[in-house]
C-alpha cells in the first residue's frame, strides 16, 4: 500500500494559492484547467480535475454532486425502477422529439 503524500500551500490575502507541483502532476493540470472541490460530510475536501462536462454545464455538475451525496448518505433509498412505471413513462414521451441544442424562449425560463 502506497503512503499518502501530504502537501501544503499558503493562502494569500486574496484567498489565492499555488497548487503544489506534485498535485498538478497527479491531476495532470495545465494552465487554465479547472479544479473541482467535493466537500464531504465530515469536512474533508476531495480535489479533482474538472471534466469538460463539468466545465460546460456547472448546474448539471452540481446536480450530479447532489445525487452522489444523497446516494452515499441514504443508500437504502436507491431502488430498482419498476417495469410498469418505466413503460408508463415511455408511453408518455413516445414520439416526443427533443433538440438539446435549441435555446429556450424567455417564457420557458
Amino acid at each position: 500500500m502506497m503512503a499518502t503524500l501530504e502537501l501544503e500551500s499558503t493562502l494569500t490575502d486574496r484567498y489565492q494559492t499555488t497548487i503544489p507541483d506534485a498535485v498538478r502532476r497527479a491531476l495532470k493540470l495545465g494552465k487554465r484547467d479547472k479544479i473541482r472541490y467535493a466537500v464531504q460530510p465530515d469536512g474533508a475536501v476531495l480535489l479533482t480535475r474538472a471534466t469538460q462536462d463539468e466545465v460546460d454545464d456547472p448546474i448539471l455538475a452540481h446536480f450530479l454532486q447532489f445525487l452522489a451525496h444523497d446516494i452515499e448518505a441514504y443508500p437504502d433509498h436507491v431502488r430498482q425502477i419498476d417495469a410498469n412505471w418505466l413503460q408508463r413513462v415511455q408511453s408518455l414521451v413516445h414520439g416526443v422529439e427533443v433538440d438539446l441544442n435549441t435555446q429556450l424562449s424567455a417564457e420557458h425560463g
